[in-house]
């Protein structure tokens, strides 16, 4: 009647069932172990009651009919939400909304769908462009741009619907892509040249993309814009004279607008582009050649060469612009323009008046020239050749014929002088007063008249080449492909091809190159043209043009030095040979440069950089003056000299004046050293001049660089004072000397009180009286007081016999000499006195100075212990 046991049939469940009473039969269900929803989420089992009437054998008792028990498992929040992936990533196209991007998706592993289910994500980096929605899909709110930014990194959280967030938020990356434009890629806009890089690659990984488009050829012009620099690109700025020797031209071209100098002053007053020799005409400039500077008679054979810049004239009714006009001076009624060179209305015209002669008949005239270039506003350089009756044109070294030819009677000759002139036409007849007409507008540069017949054509290609300019790397290398043309100035380079691969690799080849060593700095403009042809098709499509520049750096800038003996005297005798004084026998000229090193050491990374030492650099010079200092030479008793044999195999010219003497052309140091070490100076009347004085000065580019003014000061020796002066004078200037004393760095150091002015001569006739003075007494003490064997005297003789016959070959002060072992306190007076000696002697450097001192110590300063040899020593060397 009771009940004793719930028994649970099933696959071990975690339940069991146990009675609470068994009268009543109430029983109580309960877990075994922790039941896990996310493991099961429900249970299903039978369970039957039992009776006590059980045997021994667990028999007889009764048992109830099955009843069934159903458990559902209450879920617990106990799980945050994963996100499936670690990061995801996606790309977009700029310029587009879009409804979703990409989807995000987080899991949540509670057993309960309240718990289980993401409800809400959510994006955690602020300030983005996206938004997510409830279901994980990302889009963006705004259009992107590629410029802009490239790539975006945005965190995602997600909740689950008990609002419990991920642990840990997902990283989404989206890349934004450009909308597919054809044009070039990678290439840079800057483009950085050091001078003497040689030739550098411009778009070194330049690829041209056309977005699948159907080309079938490319047709690319690659074009360097230099016109704004110096004559319209980086050209030599030497002179024209110097040029046309550099190119070889033929001798004789008169420069008619050189650099103002004191030998060339007419240019002084026009207005001037310093480093190129450009000289600008405003309409109000013009000016005279003085006469003698070119032949009146050019013969019927001449050249006439310039650099032009010019545009449209100013004003409704164009005037004739002058750029070289050869006019009557004076005269009432005579204003005739003998020959002329002018721009009227953008046509070049050269006018010839030939003079009367027995053949009265019409001659050609003038000469007009059409082009368009004469407009232009940019550089170009004309040859005007005339074998008369023809005249040919050669602009930018390409021929032009004249497309009119006017013929006139020849004029009659009279005695008018004539006037050259530039920039404007001499107005002398016809007017109340004379005076300038017809102004020039423009820039001109390099003209040049020479009489005598034009260049080869490589002369003038030579003469208005540039040193700048494309390039091709490799030329074998381009492909078969490929077809390419450059025009005469290297300035522009056409390129075509119908692989596009074959076009990107020739592309990269092209460089930019300066042969200048000091090239103008600045920047060059760059720009890259291109037409594509496509397969059939009427629309293709279009590639932008590049716009580069290249970025010239500032050349390190050279200091050239001269340097050499800049003090010296010689006998009159000498100066009055037929051979005449070597001026400059030891000069010395170097250029150095500067070049700053960055610190490598840790320690000096805080200390600016510093300059190392000066680097020695070779270029060549253009020009070295030797200028007279004070009155100018007297042709009737002095002059300057060189042999003419010392310029050939160099390419120098020399000019000679009672100024001075002038070294011109370009060429190394080398040789301007060679040649200026061969420069005699003569004066056959002594008797009138004491000294010289001198002074060298050289200039490489036309005086862009210049060298330090380098002084020499030359002193005559007059032999009237006595025979005893003679042989001093004879012992100062012995040639073994200047040798013996050459200082390692190749510069001489003329010995202390060498030079000695002729008004210092009383003074040191009683200098030298008191040195026989006292080596007489000398020599008489020594010889009573130290009496040595004979055999010893004898040597003693002959050594004293030797120094007697032998040059003399350094000049000292007797009276500090003698004193100074005693160090006495006469010293200081004899400084004073020689001080003032110094300062009536014009001595020589600091450095020179220095250095006598330490060869008078070495010889001078002895040990006590040996006094006697001291004096004996002593005595022969004074």
């Amino acid at each position: 009647g009771e009940i004793c046991a719930f028994k649970i049939h099933g696959q071990e469940m975690p339940f069991e069932a146990v009675v609470l009473n068994k009268t009543s039969g109430e029983g109580r269900l309960r877990a075994k172990s922790p039941i896990d929803c996310e493991l099961q989420k429900e249970y299903t089992f039978v369970i039957q009651a039992y009776d006590c009437g059980s045997g021994p054998g667990g028999t007889n008792w009764k048992k109830s009919h099955k009843a069934v028990v159903h458990i559902q498992v209450k879920d617990v929040n106990e799980f945050s939400p994963a996100f499936k992936e670690s990061v995801y990533k996606t790309t977009v196209t700029e310029g587009k909304i879009y409804d979703s991007i990409l989807q995000v998706e987080a899991i949540d592993e509670d057993c309960s769908p309240q718990y289980s289910q993401i409800c809400n994500y959510e994006i955690v980096t602020t300030d983005v462009p996206f938004a997510i929605d409830r279901n994980g899909n990302i889009r963006n709110t705004e259009k992107l741009n590629y410029d802009k930014q490239h790539q975006y990194e945005i965190m995602v959280t997600a909740f689950d619907c008990g609002q419990k967030h991920a642990t840990e938020d997902v990283l989404v990356r989206v890349n934004v892509k450009p909308v597919c434009k054809p044009g070039w890629q990678d290439w840079n806009k800057r483009i950085e040249y050091k001078p003497g890089a040689g030739s550098i690659p411009l778009f070194p990984s330049i690829h041209l993309e056309t977005c699948d488009g159907p080309v079938s050829s490319i047709h690319a012009t690659i074009e360097l814009q230099t016109n704004y620099i110096g004559k319209g690109c980086d050209r030599e700025t030497y002179s024209e004279k110097s040029l046309q020797k550099l190119c070889g031209a033929s001798s004789g071209a008169i420069d008619l607008l050189p650099s103002p100098s004191a030998t060339a002053n007419w240019t002084a007053g026009l207005l001037m582009d310093n480093n190129d020799m450009i000289f600008k005409f405003d309409g109000k400039q013009g000016a005279k050649i003085p006469d003698g500077i070119v032949p009146k008679n050019l013969t019927d054979q001449f050249t006439i060469t310039l650099w032009m810049k010019h545009g449209p004239s100013p004003g409704l009714r164009a005037e004739k612009e002058t750029i070289l006009c050869n006019s009557d001076k004076t005269g009432k009624s005579m204003n005739r323009h003998h020959y002329a060179l002018y721009v009227h209305n953008c046509r070049l015209v050269f006018l010839l008046r030939k003079d009367f002669d027995q053949a009265d008949t019409f001659r050609p005239a003038e000469f007009h020239w059409k082009l368009d270039q004469i407009c232009d506003k940019e550089w170009h350089y004309y040859i005007v050749n005339v074998e008369f009756p023809v005249v040919t044109l050669y602009m930018d070294g390409t021929t032009y014929e004249p497309y009119l030819v006017t013929n006139d009677w020849p004029i009659h000759p009279s005695h008018i002088a004539m006037q050259l002139t530039v920039g404007a036409c001499w107005q002398g007849g016809e007017v109340t007063k004379p005076r300038f007409a017809q102004y020039f507008h423009g820039s001109l540069a390099s003209l040049t008249i020479r009489p005598g017949k034009i260049e080869s054509q490589k002369v003038i290609s030579c003469l208005q080449a540039c040193k700048e300019g494309l390039d091709i790397n490799s030329l074998e290398s381009l492909g078969q492909g490929i077809k390419y043309h450059f025009n005469p100035s290297q300035s522009v380079l056409v390129m075509e091809g119908d692989d596009i691969e074959n076009i990107n690799q020739a592309l990269r080849k092209v460089s930019y190159i300066n042969s200048r060593q000091f090239p103008t700095a600045g920047v060059r403009r760059l720009k890259v043209s291109s037409k594509v042809q496509c397969f059939g098709e009427d629309v293709c499509i279009s590639i932008p043009d590049i716009d580069a520049y290249v970025m010239v750096f500032q050349a390190n800038e050279p200091k050239i030095t001269i340097s050499g003996m800049d003090h010296f005297a010689r006998p009159a005798a000498q100066f009055e040979s037929e051979r005449g004084v070597l001026l400059l026998p030891d000069i010395r000229i170097v250029s150095t440069v500067t070049k700053m090193e960055h610190p490598v050491d840790l320690k000096e990374h805080d200390r600016a950089n510093k300059p190392v030492v000066l680097e020695e650099m070779l270029h060549n010079l253009d020009f070295c003056d030797i200028l007279v200092i004070g009155a100018e030479l007297d042709p009737e008793q002095e002059c300057l000299e060189l042999d003419h044999v010392e310029l050939q195999g160099k390419r120098l010219d020399a000019t000679n004046s009672t100024a001075g003497y002038s070294i011109y052309g370009v060429d190394s140091m080398h040789n301007y050293e060679q040649v200026l070490r061969q420069i005699r100076y003569r004066n056959w009347y002594t008797s009138a001049t004491f000294d010289r004085k001198f002074s060298v000065k050289c200039s490489e580019l036309n005086g862009r660089y210049t060298s330090n003014e380098f002084n020499l000061e030359v002193n005559i020796l007059h032999s009237s004072n006595s025979n005893f002066m003679d042989h001093v004078n004879h012992m100062i200037v012995q040639p073994q000397f200047l040798q013996s004393v050459h200082h390692p760095e190749g510069s001489i150091r003329a010995v202390h009180n060498s030079v000695v002015p002729s008004v210092a001569t009383i003074v040191i006739i009683i200098c030298v009286s008191i040195l026989i003075f006292i080596i007489t007494l000398g020599v008489y003490r020594i010889r009573t007081a130290h009496q040595h064997s004979s055999a010893d005297n004898d040597g003693s003789k002959e050594n004293e016999m030797d120094w007697d016959d032998s040059a003399l070959t350094i000049t000292v002060n007797p009276m500090e000499k003698y004193e100074k072992p005693h160090q006495t306190e006469e010293e200081s007076e004899e400084e004073d006195l020689e001080d003032e000696e110094e300062d009536t002697t014009s001595a020589e450097s600091d450095e020179s100075e220095e250095e006598e001192e330490e060869e008078e110590e070495e010889v001078i300063v002895q040990k006590e212990g040996k006094q006697n040899a001291t004096r004996q020593e002593q005595l022969e060397w004074d």
